[in-house]
């Protein structure tokens, strides 16, 4: 789910940047520049509305108008939920299924990797982006198979 919320910037004299989203209680994060700042709010709003939407709690309205002293400033977040999790939540979690008994003797002396390879089956299967780190294990398990394979030829 995608949210925007206005956030106040502060520079501080350092170049750095402290960054409060008023709407979303207790959400204060910092930059060590603008570029910076910016990011790390949209982390620290997606992680606040990631917990809020977890634990069943209300999502707060982003205010319409937003004041700040200067040299402080408004400037609009965006907080991506679903891509928060794609990116943060990579925790493993057993699931049980069935395979033909000669599918599995194969692919077991091919030494495929079964967790890495339903991975990437779902997220084909599902048209969803996989991150960098499935495409490096994959090609990395790939590799491996390959080295099997030759190392069994022999």
């Amino acid at each position: 789910m995608k949210y925007v919320y206005p956030a106040i910037f502060t520079p501080l004299p350092s170049g750095e940047y402290d960054v409060r989203i008023p709407d979303l209680p207790g959400c204060i994060t910092c930059g060590k520049d603008l570029a910076d700042a910016i990011e790390m709010a949209e982390d620290a709003a997606a992680m606040w509305l990631c917990d809020a939407e977890d634990n069943q709690e209300n999502i707060p309205s982003p205010s319409e108008k937003l004041n700040a002293n200067s040299p402080q400033f408004v400037n609009l977040v965006v907080a991506d939920t679903t891509e928060y999790r794609r990116e943060n939540d990579n925790r493993a979690v057993k699931k049980t299924l069935t395979i033909p008994n000669w599918l599995n003797t194969k692919a077991e002396k091919a030494g495929v990797n079964f967790s890495q390879l339903l991975q990437l089956a779902l997220t084909n299967h599902m048209e969803i982006e996989s991150g960098d780190y499935l495409k490096k294990a994959i090609t990395r398990t790939n590799y491996q198979t390959k080295t099997i394979k030759n190392n069994t030829k022999s």
